[in-house]
């Protein structure tokens, strides 16, 4: 049975400030999006005060219709080339030490908007300060060559979420499929340089038991991931999935320290942990450990 009353641990104050104004006059000047808005994150206010921005691109209608996603569903808009271009500017302006990309999905290009993604990581490239980039992609339907061409732009971090365990993928995530999912996270491990971390996340509190949870966990290092994160389901509108439960930040943290044993080199679980929150921190604390974990970077486990 769906559980209706918000736990003081998931809830979070609404924070709009000079910081967060500017930042979305920036963003409506230069027609971009961010699925912080779009996907009515929690962490909003906080991510942008930090000038810390997660930019949806490809449009903001998606093609698929995930139960517990609140982007539009339906007919997509054509793709936009200049883009990229205006997306470099707002990282300059904003002065933006990483930057993160995702986009919905996009079943209606060949590519499923793959080039896209590789000509907005070739544009943040060029910005002189270069920010560190970190790329969210759809599933491509599982084509490897797709995958590839994003990972030849050599994101710092390559990330795809599994977004849920196997069992509710017909309920929470209809047209996709979770062994597609795994294949793509272990196509990037075996493709990708020393120097790009391959990384996923799930939400918890959709009906999932926690051992699918510490399953999917070995299943993901298994693959070759690094990093992964695990947050709280929060139903963004009445026309989404309801919440089934409140995970308690006692379990997250066993998910947590379950994590660390299997062997991911950071781990974040909590509440309002999202798939990008906190992407640079995670970035940095890994990406310090490259000299002495090269065990970690994107070679999966026998």
């Amino acid at each position: 049975m769906a559980v209706a009353r918000l736990p003081l641990w998931v809830r979070k104050p609404f924070a709009e400030n000079s910081t967060t104004r500017e930042v979305d006059h920036l963003l409506e000047t230069l027609e971009l999006d961010t699925v912080c808005r779009s996907a009515r994150c929690p962490n909003r206010w906080e991510c942008y005060s930090s000038h810390s921005l997660t930019f949806m691109i490809l449009g903001t209608v998606c093609t698929r219709r995930c139960g517990f996603c609140s982007v539009s569903k339906g007919e997509p808009e054509s793709v936009d080339v200049q883009e990229p271009f205006r997306l470099a500017q707002a990282a300059m302006e904003l002065g933006l030490d990483f930057v993160v990309l995702t986009s919905v999905t996009r079943d209606d290009l060949s590519d499923g908007g793959a080039s896209h993604f590789a000509r907005c990581v070739e544009e943040l490239r060029r910005i002189k300060t270069r920010p560190g980039v970190e790329v969210l992609v759809p599933d491509f339907r599982g084509e490897v060559q797709l995958c590839a061409l994003v990972l030849e732009t050599h994101p710092d971090v390559f990330s795809h979420n599994v977004e849920t365990v196997p069992r509710l993928y017909p309920k929470v995530r209809p047209g996709a499929d979770y062994s597609v999912s795994l294949k793509l996270i272990e196509t990037a491990a075996l493709h990708a340089s020393n120097k790009i971390i391959v990384k996923s996340g799930l939400m918890v509190g959709l009906g999932e038991k926690e051992k699918e949870v510490i399953d999917v966990l070995g299943d993901l290092r298994n693959a070759g991931c690094l990093s992964v994160t695990i947050g709280q389901y929060l139903r963004p509108t009445l026309d989404s999935l309801p919440v089934e439960e409140y995970v308690s930040p006692e379990r997250f943290r066993h998910y947590e320290d379950t994590g660390r044993r299997l062997g991911f080199g950071a781990v974040y679980a909590g509440p309002l942990v999202r798939s990008s929150y906190r992407a640079f921190e995670i970035w940095r604390s890994v990406n310090g450990n490259h000299d002495s974990k090269q065990e970690f970077h994107c070679k999966p486990r026998d």
